[in-house]
């Protein structure tokens, strides 16, 4: 009997994911895509830097590639597909196994690792922007400021205990806790002064698992980024503003809010500004420049329309 040649797959897993649920449901998903007309080839990372360096030298030998571990993971495999041609970068697939896990929530990727695989299995492609930052490439966001750290070490149960708006002012505590930063940024033709406490260029509803901008209309595929400044508050009634406007997701009516998009944008600082990349570190620049790639990468998802609803 004749059966239906094997696709090949390339498996990039981070096996200490999810406090180790990836190694655990290594042989589960092996099973799925094989069942699936896939033949799988697994990676498993050893340390920072494997899965760039495995999909950069091998990713271009198969038909598909799945990267199961969390955000900074996929921050890797996006970076080694990026070195491929391309016209040779295999469609992607994405099985979260991290602690926040952004940007599947906003691709409506599940957090079950074989519905995930299902979803990947019955996809459609859906090409994605890509952001580059100071030559290095970041999948959803690039943040400098208040929360950027907290954000990503704080235990999920206590962001959900305290709620977003309290969670972001316990994180000031007061206002001469909070440090804010001079700079001059330009998005696109525009060019703004001033200080601030906080700033994102995203592609990305959900940011450390507190921001969520879904209703601001962010869309995967327009070339833009969103960039999101917050102006360094004088008193407490203005953070209580800022607060609410986050809440809400009002942006653009918080005069302390400077909200906008944009194909490209510099950030020029008095002093090394410290930036994270997909919620690692990603450096301290006097002067950054990021720009959006459209298109870069194909994920393959099972979502209505074939494109994120967000």
């Amino acid at each position: 009997m004749l059966t239906e040649k094997k696709q090949s797959l390339m498996l990039v897993i981070n096996p200490t994911a999810g406090k180790n649920q990836a190694r655990d449901n290594l042989f589960p998903l092996t099973n799925y895509f094989f069942t699936h007309n896939y033949h799988v080839t697994v990676f498993p990372t050893q340390a920072k830097g494997d899965a760039c360096n495995y999909v950069a030298e091998y990713a271009t030998q198969y038909d598909a590639l799945v990267c199961v571990g969390g955000d900074g993971t996929l921050n890797e495999v996006v970076t080694g597909l990026m070195m491929c041609p391309a016209d040779k970068r295999p469609r992607l697939g994405y099985i979260p196994g991290g602690s926040t896990n952004d940007f599947a929530n906003t691709l409506g990727i599940s957090s079950v690792m074989e519905e995930a695989a299902e979803q990947f299995c019955s996809g459609k492609p859906f090409c994605c922007d890509i952001g580059k930052f100071n030559g290095r490439y970041f999948t959803y966001v690039a943040a400098f400021g208040l929360f950027t750290e907290v954000s990503y070490e704080t235990p999920q149960p206590l962001k959900n205990a305290l709620g977003h708006a309290a969670y972001l002012l316990e994180g000031a505590k007061s206002l001469t806790s909070i440090k804010s930063y001079a700079l001059k940024v330009r998005c696109d033709e525009e060019e703004i002064n001033g200080k601030f406490i906080y700033g994102q260029l995203s592609n990305s509803t959900s940011i450390g698992g507190i921001l969520n901008i879904t209703r601001t209309g962010v869309q995967l595929d327009d070339g833009l980024f969103e960039v999101i400044l917050i102006h360094m508050p004088e008193n407490l009634l203005e953070l209580n503003d800022i607060v609410a406007s986050l809440m809400s997701q009002k942006l653009a009516e918080c005069k302390y809010i400077f909200f906008r998009r944009a194909k490209s944008v510099t950030v020029q600082a008095d002093s090394p500004l410290p930036w994270t990349l997909d919620g690692e570190a990603g450096g301290s620049f006097t002067y950054s420049q990021a720009e959006i790639i459209p298109g870069a990468v194909t994920f393959n998802l099972d979502l209505p329309g074939n494109k994120p609803e967000i």
